[in-house]
């Protein structure tokens, strides 16, 4: 994605140097370019069907999810105010406070403030000098064998002889967790669903010893409450070293029941869609959990790495391999930032580049269809490899979370095929289906190369154009999706992955994403042509309690109440 060629300028005066009045008005406007990549969405709910206990959990929830936006501060860059203080343009200040530090997360993770280096692959849970020979030599010599540098929930850094130490997250960050888990003991105190009350104290507890499994457990176990809250270290997206280390985030939602409902059947269907993969038995052996989960959900506060730069519309957790495998997973559709992202982004781009004929197949339905789809089959393939090499997400190393979102979004696909065929969807028209989700690549696209699914959307257009699911009317420069190569181009594309992933073959995997990861100069100018119209890239949220018309519990951290 290309940013304004006076970038310079803006970087300039954004750092305090002495600038006449043209060149501020220069740097307000690059500032409003790169703002432009964003609308505001307001993350408002209806409060009406919450108890008043049920309310009054909300601050406090949130306040627990800033306490994690704190801490992913100092995994990504730093103290938060150490590095705001020192810009003084507030176009650029923002810009900052969007992407959690200097570096545009849409951009592959450019710097964009003047003397500021490149993004260090490990962030700040490495040693931003290690090397990945080094860490991987120094490893081998720990006692443990590296098992706890390697550890989702450790830090690395540098003892006094040259060599490694892990530093446990909650020895790290002791004086944010310990704020943290007061305030999830103290919405647990006002949970009357008694799976909810157990699930907060859980957590409060793993966030004080890094021991996250019970919680997974007992977040699992919950069916009955209006009121959630997904907090703690989960995704390693911003791990680009290795892929090891969890970063910190937190969620606060709240149910929506009718909704809810009508998704609640499809989990139990996992293990026959599992036996119905298209790919070989040996890809498909393992058994999904049946416990899992599948709900719709307004979200009301995003924090931490899940507020930085892209934002999810939909959850699927845990990511404990053991986990899954016993109980299955929870799927959280987000429905009001789904329908935003839908209304705001996702027609404007298909009134650009999807075929004028084929416009009547864009619907909100499929498109919520796909993303849930998604998720649930994060639930489907296979966890471990097959030959030895441990977990999948072990074997492949910084290379697992791309590929797995490139799997979720292809058997999402073929989940819909299955079902639509099966009669599980009603009278269902396929294509609505299929041009919602060529008009979505081009939107998952625009995240850019240091998101995992912006890389797994690159990686999918090329390996479906290739095979002829849709072409290019060069003409009018727009996409027509060809029907009857759907299917094929969705089966040969999961039989991809899933080799991939069974094999757990690093070496394949880069070397694939290497040639299919590429942006190539047709599409690259398609895109051009969306920042050419305005058409933002993402969104950003007006959030918290004075959103939602509720008082403020009192501050536990560094983030700012209305949230980023």
């Amino acid at each position: 994605m290309r940013r304004p060629a006076f970038l310079l300028a803006l970087v300039v005066a954004a750092c305090g140097a002495p600038a006449a009045s043209t060149d501020r008005a220069i740097a307000d406007a690059a500032a409003d370019s790169l703002l432009a990549m964003y609308t505001t969405v307001r993350l408002d709910a209806d409060l009406s069907g919450l108890t008043e206990r049920e309310k009054q959990m909300l601050p406090l929830l949130m306040d627990a999810a800033r306490a994690m936006d704190e801490i992913f501060w100092l995994e990504a860059v730093g103290q938060r105010d150490s590095v705001l203080s020192k810009i003084t343009h507030d176009g650029m200040r923002r810009f900052v406070e969007i992407n959690y530090g200097p570096w545009d997360r849409l951009n592959g993770n450019r710097p964009f403030l003047a003397e500021v280096g490149e993004l260090p692959p490990g962030e700040n849970f490495y040693p931003h000098d290690i090397t990945r020979a080094e860490f991987d030599s120094l490893a081998a010599l720990a006692p443990d064998s590296g098992r706890a540098l390697r550890g989702l929930y450790t830090l690395v850094r540098r003892n006094g002889s040259g060599g490694l130490t892990a530093v446990p997250y909650h020895v790290a960050y002791k004086p944010i967790v310990e704020r943290a888990a007061a305030k999830l003991r103290a919405a647990a105190t006002l949970a009357d669903d008694p799976g909810l009350r157990r699930y907060l104290e859980l957590r409060a507890d793993a966030l004080l010893d890094d021991d996250y499994r019970a919680s997974d457990m007992a977040w699992l176990d919950m069916k009955d409450n209006t009121v959630d809250a997904v907090i703690g270290p989960i995704e390693t997206y911003d791990d680009a070293l290795f892929g090891y280390k969890a970063a910190h985030e937190g969620y606060v939602l709240i149910k929506d029941r009718a909704w809810s409902e009508r998704l609640s059947r499809y989990a139990a269907l996992l293990p026959g869609l599992q036996r119905g993969l298209p790919v070989a038995p040996a890809l498909k052996a393992e058994t999904p959990g049946t416990d899992s989960d599948l709900n719709a959900y307004d979200v009301v506060f995003y924090a931490g790495q899940a507020n930085a730069g892209s934002k999810t519309i939909a959850i699927n957790l845990p990511n404990d391999e053991a986990v899954q495998l016993a109980k299955g997973t929870r799927r959280l559709q987000l429905k009001n930032a789904m329908r935003a992202k839908f209304d705001r982004i996702l027609m404007p781009i298909a009134e650009t580049l999807i075929a004028p004929e084929q416009r009547e197949f864009l619907s909100f339905d499929a498109f919520f269809e796909n993303t849930m789809f998604h998720e649930v089959a994060h639930g489907l393939g296979i966890k471990n490899t097959i030959n030895g090499r441990g977990p999948v997400r072990t074997a492949l190393k910084e290379q697992a979370g791309a590929l797995e979102e490139g799997k979720a979004d292809v058997l999402g696909l073929y989940m819909v095929n299955a079902l639509a065929e099966a009669g599980e969807l009603g009278d269902h028209d396929m294509r609505t289906n299929d041009v919602t989700f060529i008009a979505s690549i081009f939107r998952s696209i625009r995240f850019g190369a240091s998101s995992a699914h912006g890389r797994a959307n690159v990686a999918r257009f090329n390996f479906f154009q290739d095979l002829g699911a849709f072409t290019r009317d060069s003409a009018t420069g727009t996409y027509r999706v060809a029907f009857d190569r759907m299917r094929e181009a969705t089966d040969s594309l999961s039989a991809t992955i899933l080799r991939f992933q069974a094999t757990g073959d690093y070496d394949g995997v880069a070397a694939w994403m290497e040639r299919m990861g590429v942006i190539r100069p047709e599409l690259q100018a398609d895109l051009d042509r969306l920042a050419a119209k305005g058409i933002p890239v993402d969104v950003i949220f007006e959030q918290g309690e004075e959103v939602l018309g509720l008082p403020v519990s009192g501050a536990v951290g560094a983030a700012p109440r209305s949230g980023s």
